[in-house]
């Protein structure tokens, strides 16, 4: 088997268990947690939209938003849509390394403010992001953010 085989195989039992994770959580009784764990990526899009239009974020900063936007609907991508998991995969690398450049270039109050999710879902974003800090939960910060 090619590595392509194999790489395909890796990421699809690893969606397998993700997916039987959830199912446990859910049978367990701990829907919350399950919810938490499926809304991850519908609320990073809502917070990509949320950003695009917010009136404190420099044009430069909303256009590279769009170009996130067009990559992400565009069918042609680093790796194609076709290949199962693989292909969605290079579209969540570069959302992450969009959102990890606006976190960095001093968006964190701002992110916090417009993350539609749950505190724990934005904990973990700004982690991966390499940005500790408060959370929204002390307050909202009214300064300009400068995404």
């Amino acid at each position: 088997m090619s590595w392509w085989g194999w790489l395909a195989l890796g990421l699809g039992g690893l969606l397998a268990v993700w997916l039987g994770f959830l199912a446990s959580l859910v049978a367990l009784g701990r829907r919350a947690e399950a919810r938490v764990i499926a809304t991850f990526v519908p609320d990073c899009l809502v917070l990509v939209t949320r950003l695009a239009r917010d009136p404190r974020v420099p044009r430069r900063r909303k256009l590279l938003l769009l170009g996130l936007a067009g990559y992400v609907a565009s069918p042609v991508d680093l790796v194609p849509d076709v290949v199962p998991v693989v292909g969605q995969l290079d579209d969540a690398v570069v959302v992450a390394l969009v959102l990890r450049h606006l976190v960095r270039a001093g968006g964190a109050p701002l992110l916090r403010e417009l993350w539609p999710g749950p505190e724990r879902s934005l904990t973990v974003l700004l982690r991966l992001a390499g940005v500790a800090g408060p959370s929204r939960a002390d307050g909202p910060q009214r300064e300009r953010a400068g995404v």
